[in-house]
């Protein structure tokens, strides 16, 4: 009788413990073979590890809906999370943020970094936390984007005239207009038929992007202008994560941050890689020279005199350039 009394004690008590496990579901549009996929298996490792009673399942493939789906969710306190980037972040509603996506604001990964752990960076997340989305993670570079089109770009001044394939966002179609190129927003599963079809002269991604979406086979020029260096965040509800202990929330953090360490070492290993596959099938590859990337730094600057359109704050080129130094 004593043995059986132990056993429903124990499985009582197991039950309790798994009840108040959290449980944090990541929706995301990329498979779980890209390196940002197994980086995220590696933030669910290291979150395991951690024994906060905290776990995080993940939903590839736009299994839990799209971004603005998510978003929804998140607002209304659920327990998921998604990744979005200054471009997003400015449509929604925190218009600063939008400047990450300006065409050549950065030289370098550093500075990328260095402006997240800056004032300026936390005070657009604080901005951000009041409208109920939490930031977790900024670290995560998501890739350098690159220009591929259907005939040579050797400086920008042969942009001028070219139809340019660009997200449908007013960030990135005001970055290539003032590099003299003709902005077309168009959903990126259309890209390869208009590049074809020549309705198009070109597009714009990350190496892993354009030659996982085959854009190579159909436009064989490549410059490696690297015009955004495209760092990613992970948000989730500010409702949910208020919720959390404070033992949950800095693991959470904590190890977001070192997954993103390691995702940024999968993306450069995989930048060489696919660089090296679109040389062996044929596209001819562009390494500007400091000089060339100069003249397309000097057209870009007209970009940063739109702060009206975006509904910038005053100054803010200046005051960004400055927390990135």
């Amino acid at each position: 009788m004593k043995k059986i009394v132990a056993l429903v004690i124990a499985l009582m008590l197991t039950l309790t413990v798994a009840a108040s496990a959290e449980t944090l579901q990541i929706g995301f549009e990329n498979s779980i073979s890209e390196p940002i996929g197994q980086a995220l298996v590696k933030w669910q490792e290291l979150m395991a590890e951690k024994n906060v009673d905290l776990e995080i399942e993940l939903f590839p493939d736009s299994q839990l809906g799209d971004k603005n789906d998510l978003i929804d969710q998140m607002l209304l306190g659920e327990p998921v999370m998604t990744l979005a980037d200054g471009a997003f972040f400015a449509d929604y509603g925190v218009p600063d943020m939008g400047i990450v996506f300006g065409p050549f604001l950065f030289e370098n990964w550093d500075q990328c970094w260095k402006l997240i752990e800056s004032d300026w960076w936390q005070q657009q997340c604080d901005k951000l936390n009041e409208m109920g989305l939490k930031m977790v993670a900024a670290n995560w570079a998501y890739g350098a984007r690159h220009t591929l089109t259907t005939k040579p770009v050797n400086t920008v001044d042969d942009l001028a005239g070219m139809l340019i394939r660009v997200p449908n966002n007013q960030i990135q179609s005001k970055g290539f207009e003032v590099l003299g190129a003709k902005p077309s927003p168009l959903p990126l599963g259309d890209v390869y038929t208009a590049l074809q079809q020549g309705t198009i002269d070109g597009g714009e991604n990350p190496l892993s992007t354009l030659y996982g979406r085959k854009h190579h086979e159909v436009a064989k020029y490549l410059i490696l202008d690297g015009h955004v260096l495209n760092f990613t965040n992970w948000i989730c509800s500010s409702m949910w994560f208020d919720g959390l202990t404070p033992e949950q929330q800095d693991a959470l953090i904590e190890t977001g941050k070192e997954a993103g360490v390691y995702n940024n070492e999968l993306q450069a290993e995989s930048d060489e890689y696919y660089l090296n596959l679109m040389k062996e099938e044929g596209v001819t590859v562009v390494e500007p020279t400091e000089e060339v990337l100069d003249g397309f730094r000097a057209k870009a600057q007209a970009f940063y005199e739109l702060g009206d359109t975006f509904g910038w704050s005053d100054g803010l080129y200046e005051t960004v350039k400055a927390a990135m130094e």
